[in-house]
């Protein structure tokens, strides 16, 4: 699952200034934030004295992650943040959106959807994700996570996936679900693929070799085996399909 790391990128002419991002104009916006209380239970703190210069270190729900605020600066610098204190409050609030979710949240809220596994997005799995503030955001187990808690996670998730609720459009011989309590979880249904085939059956579509064709975070295409192939070729995004009864077969990612 991959996202612009700040937020969606700037502007053409932006992208031209080549400011550098300071470390104290990161800094005063970290305290700003701080100060603000707008994430209940996010607690941030720089510290200093590291021998590499202060460190932003970020404790959420007892997850905790540690950052050079130079390093920071460098990556805004990088992705054309624009040097200015209301760019790099934004900057800094997407950046804290994409924060790892700690492991209680993912036990209590997360869902299974299916994410690529590989760079080269040819390979899918099922993911453990969260929704925050619009974002999906894909959980991955703390070093402290032990192996029961990651198992009971998945299945927890697993259970919410499949009551997700969704809308489901025919247009010829193709059906296209979409989730509609929370964007960008559309591949939730396919933790019960029969009941997608079921809804399907009562709106009139019987595929015989039912297909899914399924990009992550996007609607959900299942249609007859020669019609799946047909919609993948003529995709531009990286788009994969898979018989409906393989998805019982497919990993973590």
């Amino acid at each position: 699952m991959t996202e612009a790391l700040f937020g969606p990128p700037s502007g053409f002419l932006q992208r031209l200034n080549r400011a550098a991002v300071a470390v104290a104009d990161l800094r005063a916006a970290v305290e700003r934030f701080a100060a603000d209380g707008l994430v209940p239970g996010l607690e941030l703190a720089v510290l200093g004295g590291t021998g590499r210069g202060p460190m932003l270190v970020i404790d959420d729900a007892g997850r905790r992650t540690r950052v050079l605020l130079a390093e920071l600066a460098g990556e805004m610098t990088r992705a054309r943040v624009p040097a200015t204190e209301d760019a790099v409050a934004t900057a800094l609030a997407a950046w804290l959106a994409r924060r790892p979710v700690p492991d209680e949240i993912a036990a209590a809220r997360g869902l299974a959807v299916l994410d690529w596994t590989d760079s080269a997005r040819t390979d899918l799995g099922w993911r453990v994700v969260v929704s925050r503030g619009g974002l999906v955001v894909p959980w991955r187990p703390s070093r402290t996570a032990t192996l029961p808690l990651v198992h009971q996670t998945r299945s927890a998730a697993l259970g919410r996936s499949a009551v997700v609720a969704g809308t489901l459009r025919v247009q010829g011989p193709v059906a296209l679900w979409t989730s509609t309590g929370v964007a960008g979880v559309d591949t939730a249904v396919l933790v019960r693929p029969e009941a997608l085939l079921a809804e399907m059956a009562a709106a009139g579509l019987r595929p015989r070799d039912a297909h899914v064709v399924i990009t992550p975070r996007r609607p959900v295409a299942c249609a007859d085996a020669a019609v799946a192939r047909r919609l993948v070729a003529e995709a531009t995004d990286a788009w994969a399909t898979v018989p409906c009864g393989q998805l019982a077969d497919l990993g973590w990612a």
